[in-house]
């Protein structure tokens, strides 16, 4: 058992030098290695390029991040210089799957996927709680021993709890104000030289509203694909599927939303990449398998913390060929701005609770 690796992201200094970046360095240099050598071979991306292919394509994603949004291109520099490596090796290592969307856009397909399962509780279901959000991080098992919680606190913006990997500035989170936002890796052929995703949970983290969380990832030009899931803390949930250039949006009501790794919308469907009929099956079992188990009754924490661990496909462990691994698991409350996490597979590890206010 493993508790939770908690890095702590101050004022200013998370523009001088990305605090995880400076404790972190070799780790994080090992890591953006990994992705990029992931995103070359061809196992994700459907076809193989090189290494110097994919740091190319990472750099002419580099000017988007700046328009987005200039702080958390200043945060990413920041990381890219305490870590010793150049800033579009520390976009791959946050946003390995858009990457690999806009690699695959240019002729692969799309032998290999993460399978995140996401869900939003509506508050009329969660027994007096206020609204729920759960998730499960899969990813590639060499990303499992990267996992932390950071705990930032800018200067001008709320303080947010961030399940994240070193170097990468951002997957899932909880701010002060209540907002939460999740994600579902979903593999797209318009990927394009855009905004990543770990850019668009981190300025969303930054709102103080649903509706300014919401904006922030209406107004990014993503790079691919990914399912957004967004709360706040009166419990208004927003699910927004979306590939590099489309997006449908599903308003939270008395039903829990569930999501997995598939477009599930006729208008997202034809921009959905070619996959391995095993792994489009565990995707549509996931999603099967969520949904029945909150079809009825009320959901309380421990009900997801249990679904996030369900043994038959929820909850994976590493092995060949995929090595596919739940590298960690999140529950929210944001009326009570409470998070639990876990490191790793969520039946092997503790939860450990966290508040952010």
């Amino acid at each position: 058992m493993k508790p939770l690796r908690v890095l702590r992201l101050e004022g200013n200094a998370i523009r001088r030098g990305h605090a995880h970046g400076e404790a972190y360095a070799e780790a994080i240099r090992a890591y953006a290695e990994e992705r990029i050598h992931l995103a070359a071979n061809g196992t994700w991306a459907g076809r193989p390029v090189t290494p110097d292919d994919v740091l190319a394509l990472a750099r002419a994603m580099l000017p988007a991040h700046e328009a987005y949004d200039a702080d958390l291109y200043a945060e990413l520099l920041a990381l890219a210089e305490a870590a010793g490596v150049s800033p579009e090796a520390a976009l791959v290592a946050g946003g390995f799957t858009d990457v690999v969307d806009a690699v695959r856009n240019a002729g692969g397909d799309a032998p290999e996927e993460d399978d995140c399962t996401a869900v939003l509780v509506p508050p009329s279901r969660a027994g007096g709680l206020g609204g729920l959000f759960a998730q499960t991080w899969d990813m590639h098992d060499s990303a499992t021993p990267h996992v932390v919680l950071l705990d930032v606190r800018p200067v001008d913006a709320p303080r947010a709890l961030v399940f994240s990997t070193l170097g990468c500035l951002g997957q899932i989170g909880l701010n002060e104000a209540g907002i939460t936002v999740g994600i579902n890796n979903l593999v797209c052929t318009d990927g394009r030289p855009g905004v990543t995703w770990n850019f668009a949970v981190r300025r969303a983290l930054a709102a103080t509203t649903f509706e300014g969380a919401v904006k922030a990832i209406r107004d990014a030009e993503l790079a691919g694909g990914h399912n957004y899931m967004v709360m706040d803390a009166a419990g208004r949930g927003l699910n927004l599927e979306c590939t590099g250039r489309m997006r449908v949006e599903t308003v939270l009501s008395e039903v829990p939303i569930v999501h997995t790794n598939h477009c599930v919308h006729d208008e997202t469907r034809p921009w959905e990449a070619k996959r391995d009929a095993g792994l489009l099956a565990s995707s549509h079992q996931r999603l099967a398998t969520a949904q029945e188990a909150l079809a009825a009754g009320e959901v309380g924490v421990q009900r997801l913390q249990q679904l996030m661990a369900e043994p038959t496909c929820i909850c994976r462990h590493g092995e060949p060929p995929g090595h596919i691994e739940t590298s960690g698991a999140i529950v929210v409350q944001p009326r009570t701005r409470t998070l639990w996490a876990t490191w790793g597979p969520p039946d092997q590890n503790p939860w450990e609770r966290f508040r952010c206010e």
